[in-house]
């Protein structure tokens, strides 16, 4: 009765795991599409698409579209670009975002529900509704500007690594994260902490934020991935090359027709390359990721 009782209760987790590879393969094998073609000539890719062999390592197999890639894209310029906007965003957003779910969480004053609630309320209004109106603001707002024969005060922040990094520190998602995780602490070390002669900064900075590291790792994460992947914000106010973040990149490949077409394998080719800093960074904090979400996304 006993062995009858174990081959079922093995034959469900079996069954269980069915649902999760089928969950598996709807994400990996695009991955698997999209880097096995990097490797493929353009009519190969094409010829595949209606077999398997689209998500194998076979036929024709070269290094030729990465070699494409890095003569039509500056590949390390729009890169370096990105890791500089990116790093700068999830730093100064922790820090901002951080303090502003302290405030709300531990401190008393009128409105904070209120405040919360208006934060909240910016999550349900998509960017692209005013990502125009933004466009407008930048364009008035000043800047100082560092020329050949001095400092001057210019206009307009198109064109810089300003306007790729303020408008995006402060995160709504982030301040509600903070705000849930602060507030699930007990507020009696505040207290203890108030008794010894710390002010509320030493707080935050001493007492509390060393306990909320979860929440530091969860929002470091989800702000680093859209911001790696933007497109349309820099697309709209960044014109110079020298500027511009890998996702643009995308537009040398389709902007100037060629005799041969659309090149589907240096598309691929780069594609690959910027998807590569989003896995390390996945496989490095995976352990990370996975916890403070079950830790901290789900508290409060």
């Amino acid at each position: 009765m006993s062995a009858t009782t174990e081959e079922k209760t093995s034959k469900k987790v079996w069954l269980s795991y069915i649902p999760l590879v089928l969950l598996a393969l709807t994400f990996i094998l695009p991955l698997l599409f999209m880097l096995f073609s990097s490797l493929k000539p353009k009519d190969q890719i094409l010829s595949d698409l209606t077999t398997f062999r689209a998500f194998l390592p076979v036929g024709d197999l070269s290094l030729d579209n990465y070699v494409g890639v890095f003569n039509r894209v500056p590949v390390a310029r729009f890169f370096l670009n990105s890791i500089i906007v990116t790093t700068t965003i999830v730093v100064l957003g922790l820090v901002v975002n951080s303090m502003a779910g302290f405030a709300i969480a531990r401190l008393n004053f009128r409105g904070k529900k209120i405040l919360l609630g208006a934060i909240i309320a910016t999550l349900i209004v998509p960017f692209e509704t005013f990502a125009i109106p933004m466009v407008y603001l930048i364009s008035k707002l000043p800047r100082i500007g560092f020329y050949p024969d001095g400092v001057a005060l210019d206009w307009g922040w198109n064109n810089s690594f300003e306007v790729l990094i303020i408008p995006f520190i402060a995160n709504a998602f982030s301040i509600f994260l903070f705000t849930q995780y602060y507030s699930s602490i007990p507020k009696e070390l505040d207290e203890a902490a108030r008794v010894d002669g710390a002010g509320w900064f030493k707080i935050y900075w001493k007492v509390v934020s060393p306990l909320a590291m979860p929440a530091f790792a969860t929002s470091a994460i989800l702000t680093f991935l859209p911001q790696w992947n933007s497109y349309l914000w820099p697309l709209l106010v960044i014109q110079q090359e020298e500027l511009r973040p890998v996702q643009v990149g995308l537009r040398y490949f389709f902007a100037s027709g060629t005799a041969e077409g659309t090149p589907w394998g240096q598309i691929m080719a780069y594609t690959s390359l910027i998807t590569i800093p989003v896995i390390i960074v996945f496989l490095m904090f995976q352990r990370a990721f996975i916890s403070s979400i079950a830790s901290s996304g789900v508290k409060g």
